[in-house]
């Protein structure tokens, strides 16, 4: 025994001190290994790359679940100086919104006449309207009844002002025989010259004065 041992020394020796023994079969209990000995045993290293198991990177992006840039756009939601410009407008504002004299509408019209007896009525002191600010009068209880349920359908567009000036950006009184009902909708007029010249292309100066109300009561002048 001693004899191959020492032979497997000089091999080993000649080989530059590297080569691989098996176990001794004759001496199971020798436990005496020389020091350039490596013994193939297991590597723990090749049988499961931990690294390679799961990549914890590709799992879940985090970047890629959820944007918060993209989620929602704080100045898309609402524009502030877009919320309410009439108000704005109305802040400055000359003239009242609707055509008064002495705090009376439309120098006193009766604006539900014009669609149950279509035509001009004057209306009376005793029967009247508080609303947009200014004083309703009407020929009846029942016509002032009628526009206390539903005021924006009786009362003209543009607050009462002409309806042809406002369609050129201007402000200008009216007179209660120049009127038309377009639509379902009362226009008033400066004068008879007014009201022709609105029947004229009319689809288009309503357009116009849409456009242009109620920007034109900060209008300096108001056309008598």
């Amino acid at each position: 025994m001693k004899v191959q041992y020492l032979l497997t020394l000089g091999i080993i020796s000649v080989l530059g001190g590297s080569a691989f023994v098996f176990a001794n079969s004759q001496n199971p209990t020798s436990s005496v290994q020389p020091a350039n000995v490596e013994v193939i045993a297991k590597n723990p290293c090749a049988a499961k790359n931990p690294c390679a198991a799961k990549n914890p990177c590709a799992a879940k992006n985090p970047c890629a679940a959820k944007n918060p840039c993209a989620a929602k756009n704080p100045c898309a939601a609402k524009n502030p100086c877009a919320a309410k410009p009439a108000s704005n407008i109305q802040a400055a504002a000359k003239h009242p919104k609707v055509y008064t004299e002495n705090g009376v509408a439309l120098d006193g019209q009766d604006v539900v006449a014009y669609f149950t007896q279509g035509k001009p009525v004057q209306g009376n002191k005793q029967f009247t309207h508080r609303w947009n600010g200014a004083t309703w009068q009407f020929s009846s209880t029942q016509h002032r009844d009628l526009f206390a349920q539903n005021p924006q359908k009786y009362a003209p567009q543009y607050g009462g002002y002409c309806a042809k000036a406002a369609s050129d950006g201007n402000l200008a009184t009216t007179v209660a025989s120049a009127w038309e009902i377009r639509g379902g909708k009362l226009y008033l007029n400066y004068d008879a010259s007014a009201q022709a010249e609105w029947k004229e292309d009319t689809a288009n100066k309503i357009k116009r004065a849409d456009a242009n109300w109620p920007k034109i009561l900060s209008n300096d002048t108001l056309f008598r």
